[in-house]
């Protein structure tokens, strides 16, 4: 994908050029920090420097470009004092994978 190309519905995306919904999906949330960066917006609001302070190796460069994609994609919006929320998309999205969360934790137990 180009710079700033954000996968949609629809269009071309990798791994499927007719960009079916679940391969556009893949292609977003696939993408270096993108999945991280919903997980630590799940609980509320929360600036750009408390997720960079949360995820550790995470460049404020990547954090800016993964915002904007999720902005662009309707997962996330910005707040008037500049903190980042789910949208009701983005909150369906975390219920989606909150599922992924508790087989992690019975997976850290095995």
């Amino acid at each position: 994908m180009a710079g700033g190309d954000v996968p949609r519905p629809g269009k071309p995306v990798r791994g499927s050029a007719t960009g079916r919904p679940i391969m556009a999906a893949l292609d977003l949330l696939g993408r270096r920090w993108t999945l991280r960066l919903l997980w630590e917006l799940r609980d509320g609001p929360h600036g750009p420097r408390a997720v960079l302070a949360r995820c550790d190796g995470l460049s404020s460069s990547v954090l800016y470009r993964r915002l904007r994609d999720l902005e662009e994609a309707g997962l996330v919006t910005r707040e008037p004092e500049g903190s980042y929320t789910l949208t009701q998309l983005g909150a369906e999205l975390r219920e989606a994978i909150a599922p992924l969360g508790s087989w992690s934790e019975r997976w850290a137990k095995r």
